[in-house]
């Protein structure tokens, strides 16, 4: 899936030549494929299919709403979760180009990966509701950091507010906190306000979003593709994005009945750009040397932890296999 996703983000225009690649002449595919017909064809087309096809229709929730704090084993179950999703999210939010989406897909990949029981991942487990959420929280402070100590923007959306402070006047960097302490101090301020409203209006609302989950399910998936059709056409005004989005609810669907995880697929399209520009940069500088990669120390660690988690991978399905090979012999 990791790979797929390498690949759909590799469609549309070369950086250097500026030649168009993997588009088959369709002169949409120029500018790439969009993340959001990938997201909605892969998670929110693909779920409708899926439904589609059941028999029975569940009846989420009948009973009154009671309970909504968390329980002591709730606390106890999502602890480490959160702990680790906010780890992840701080230092992704700090990278370039990271935020709250690749972190909410890397916390839910690394809490099913540690958990005992990764086939609740879906139907309501704690962990990959905490991790992610977490990680998504810690991403938005994290990538408040370099805006504010160095003025350096890191995803679109704290570049939106980078420019809203150059035209009040107020250059973020270095001299912020001395310069300007009252907007840096209520920055900071904000954050907890907003967190603690957040609170405040959730939990009374719960009621409010329950009451969404009990539309017969004839009504609310016309609304899903309604939702999902417009979501594709507005980014762009192109119907090729709508074609892509139900491509990819085809996929989606696909991957499900085969139990494929879509979760790594989408992260690797938004890493994927990155990547390769990074990779072109170092070629540049190394003239081509691939050794590059290799005679810097910190390069050389982070090549090696990938290649111990693509091992880590590879050895419960030797283990497997193996198991399998000496069920057949003993059969024989």
């Amino acid at each position: 899936m990791a790979g797929l996703g390498i690949f759909l983000s590799l469609i549309g225009q070369d950086l250097n030549s500026g030649m168009p690649r993997f588009t088959f002449g369709l002169q949409g595919l120029v500018d790439g494929v969009g993340l959001v017909p990938l997201v909605m064809g892969l998670f929110g087309i693909s779920e409708v299919l899926t439904e589609l096809e059941k028999d029975e229709r569940v009846e989420v929730i009948k009973t009154k709403i009671t309970n909504l704090l968390p329980t002591r084993e709730d606390w106890r179950q999502s602890t480490w979760p959160i702990i680790r999703g906010s780890v992840l999210g701080f230092f992704l939010g700090i990278i370039p180009g990271g935020g709250g989406i690749i972190a909410n897909f890397m916390s839910y990949i690394m809490e099913k990966r540690l958990s005992k029981h990764p086939e609740r991942f879906g139907k309501g487990e704690i962990a990959g509701v905490a991790g992610p959420e977490s990680a998504n929280n810690a991403a938005a402070g994290g990538a408040f950091i370099p805006l504010l100590s160095l003025g350096i923007p890191m995803n679109a959306t704290v570049a939106l507010l980078f420019a809203a402070l150059l035209i009040h006047g107020v250059r973020p960097g270095p001299l912020l906190i001395s310069e300007h302490p009252e907007i840096f101090w209520g920055i900071v301020a904000s954050m907890y306000i907003g967190n603690i409203m957040l609170l405040v209006l959730n939990l009374p609302l719960i009621g409010v979003w329950v009451k969404v989950l009990k539309i017969p399910y004839r009504i609310i998936f016309p609304l899903i593709l309604l939702f999902c059709i417009i979501g594709a056409y507005a980014i762009s005004l192109s119907t090729l994005d709508l074609k892509l989005m139900f491509g990819f609810g085809i996929l989606g669907y696909l991957m499900r009945k085969f139990d494929f995880d879509p979760a790594p697929l989408c992260l690797a399209f938004i890493l994927g750009p990155l990547m390769e520009v990074s990779m072109r940069q170092a070629l540049i500088l190394s003239q081509g040397s691939f050794m590059i990669f290799f005679n810097r120390p910190l390069s050389a660690i982070c090549l090696g932890i990938a290649a111990v988690l693509l091992l880590t991978n590879l050895i419960p399905f030797m283990k497997q296999r193996r198991k399998k090979l000496e069920e057949i012999q003993i059969k024989e």
